[in-house]
């Protein structure tokens, strides 16, 4: 007859001393959010919408006299190119206003997709009415209003105050060049074609980004840091591009696990990384505040003396 087979560590065994049931141990699975890292892209629905209106004229442009034709096609064009700009314009700002330190954009998107806005509205009414006073009012209409809705562009630099001019662009160009580093990073991940990669790899680059916080609260880290910045952020980029490029072709399981625990432990290292500055910052702090009590004591003693 048939048994069923079942040892010492089997799920149900047993110790063999006592007979009692051994004890399971089940290990914590760490798990990641496909969500984590990404943010919904403020006004997302409004430049959707400049994105879609601008297609009806495209349609009812080719039923009118060429001149009219011409006219519609340029300010469907010139509206198509203002929400461009403006979509980069709003993420330009979020990533101004997420940092501690940095510099205005180069080029104020936002504005000029106001600017492009009212032109593209002027062409449309004006091939429709060939009314130039009309058409420039309304333009500037949905100009102002464009502005209204989305804002301007930040115009001033942002920096710590207490800190150098000098410390505080070295700071902000090398955070620079590690977004940037993150940028390709995400870019080359898509080749891969696997959602939930994509999403490990942006929690990962959420953790890198604490550091950089951290940098930006506090000068003082940038030293300690430079080498996570730098070579291992670079090291982690050129893995993604090489495993992007691999995984792509085969699709190997193998790979693709080997490819997730370098990811969690270079995620692990970061972390670690910026609570180790936080635990300095504390001790420093520490330090400070012991050294004054001690002066306070001898000014006291002295005084009483």
């Amino acid at each position: 007859m048939a048994k069923r087979y079942g040892g010492e560590f089997s799920p149900t065994g047993q110790r063999p001393d006592s007979g009692a049931p051994r004890d399971m141990v089940t290990a914590e699975r760490i798990t990641h959010a496909s969500f984590a890292g990404r943010k919904p892209l403020r006004h997302g629905a409004k430049i959707n919408l400049m994105f879609v209106l601008p297609l009806l004229s495209f349609f009812t442009a080719f039923f009118q006299p060429v001149t009219a034709m011409a006219t519609d096609l340029a300010g469907a064009a010139a509206i198509l190119l203002a929400a461009w700009l403006t979509r980069d314009g709003v993420r330009a700002e979020d990533a101004f206003n997420e940092r501690k330190v940095a510099r205005r954009p180069a080029i104020p998107r936002k504005m000029f997709g106001s600017v492009l806005t009212g032109m593209g509205v002027f062409l449309l009414v004006f091939g429709g009415q060939w009314n130039p006073i009309t058409a420039t009012l309304i333009g500037l209409i949905a100009a102002g209003l464009h502005l209204f809705s989305f804002g301007p562009d930040p115009l001033q630099d942002k920096g710590l105050e207490g800190v150098d001019r000098f410390q505080t662009d070295r700071i902000a160009r090398k955070i620079e060049e590690a977004e940037a580093v993150l940028s390709e990073m995400t870019d080359a991940i898509k080749r891969a074609r696997d959602r939930e990669i994509e999403a490990r790899v942006a929690s990962f680059e959420e953790t890198v980004r604490q550091m950089f916080r951290q940098v930006e609260a506090d000068p003082r880290d940038l030293a300690s840091s430079r080498r996570y910045l730098g070579v291992y952020l670079q090291g982690a980029r050129d893995a993604t591009v090489q495993f992007a490029d691999l995984y792509a072709r085969n699709r190997e399981t193998s790979v693709r696990a080997d490819y997730m625990a370098f990811l969690d432990d270079m995620e692990t290292n970061f972390a670690l990384r910026t609570q180790k500055m936080l635990t300095d910052d504390r001790e420093g702090l520490d330090i400070e505040i012991e050294v004054l009590r001690e002066r306070l004591n001898r000014e006291n003693l002295r005084i009483e003396g």
